[in-house]
């Protein structure tokens, strides 16, 4: 097993903890750094997998508290704006769009950090729906402008894990076949990478739904607002690595 191989796994099982806790990270975390090896858009196109892997087992162990009202509005926008996403990944990344990405999750996680309340209903969920879709489908982060807008909605911390990860593994579904025919060949020479990923994803998921149990109902908002403002702040930093 080769360094980078092994620095994978062990980023991969950490990804899968904090997105079990958090409702999103495994993109996140993951896509930069298989990036730095084998370029973006396959990053983007392979990290899908594992993607859906852990959010399979996630939504497994929390499929009873799923909140049907904001999957079938927010949820159901969020996979056509996966689907327009993924068709423009085939063809065009932006550095403004990494900007404009990493301005909205540092505004939306330091209003959920001071405690500055907004709510999403209606046409206004809906929008917020088809935006995080589409970025997340461009730029393979939607899980944190998912969280940053479901912040917006009246969640126990079970239902907002529940129904981010239920949304996120309907979007991945849509849109995987669309990277496979973007991505397809390379994703093939890369199976056993991607295998290890899967397997340590899942670990780590197992493990966190553990941890999720332990986190106190009326920090948890905030707690979610705090991994949203440090992955802007990252991604604004480090947007030209």
């Amino acid at each position: 097993m080769t360094l980078f191989t092994s620095i994978l796994a062990a980023v991969a099982f950490f990804a899968g903890s904090v997105g079990a806790v958090a409702g999103f990270g495994i993109g996140s975390i993951l896509t930069p750094l298989v990036a730095t090896q084998l370029g973006t858009k396959f990053a983007v196109a392979a990290v899908t997998i594992p993607h859906i892997a852990g959010s399979a087992v996630r939504f497994w162990t929390l499929r009873h508290r799923v909140n049907r009202r904001v999957l079938l509005t927010f949820g159901s926008m969020s996979v056509i704006g996966g689907l327009l996403g993924a068709f423009a990944h085939a063809y065009w990344t932006s550095h403004l769009l990494t900007i404009v990405l990493a301005v909205v999750l540092i505004v939306t996680g330091a209003a959920g950090v001071f405690g500055l309340a907004y709510h999403f209903r209606g046409p206004a969920a809906q929008a917020g729906g088809v935006v995080s879709g589409f970025l997340g489908g461009l730029v393979g982060n939607q899980g944190p402008v998912r969280s940053a807008a479901m912040l917006g909605f009246d969640l126990s911390k079970e239902e907002f894990v529940a129904t981010s990860v239920a949304i996120g593994m309907i979007v991945d579904i849509a849109r995987l076949p669309v990277y496979f025919w973007s991505q397809g060949q390379k994703i093939a020479t890369q199976l056993p990478l991607i295998g290890i990923m899967v397997a340590a994803v899942v670990a780590g998921t197992l493990l966190g739904r553990i941890l999720l149990g332990r986190v106190p109902e009326d920090h948890f908002k905030r707690m979610i607002a705090t991994l949203i403002l440090a992955l802007g702040v990252i991604l604004l930093v480090f947007r030209n690595a």
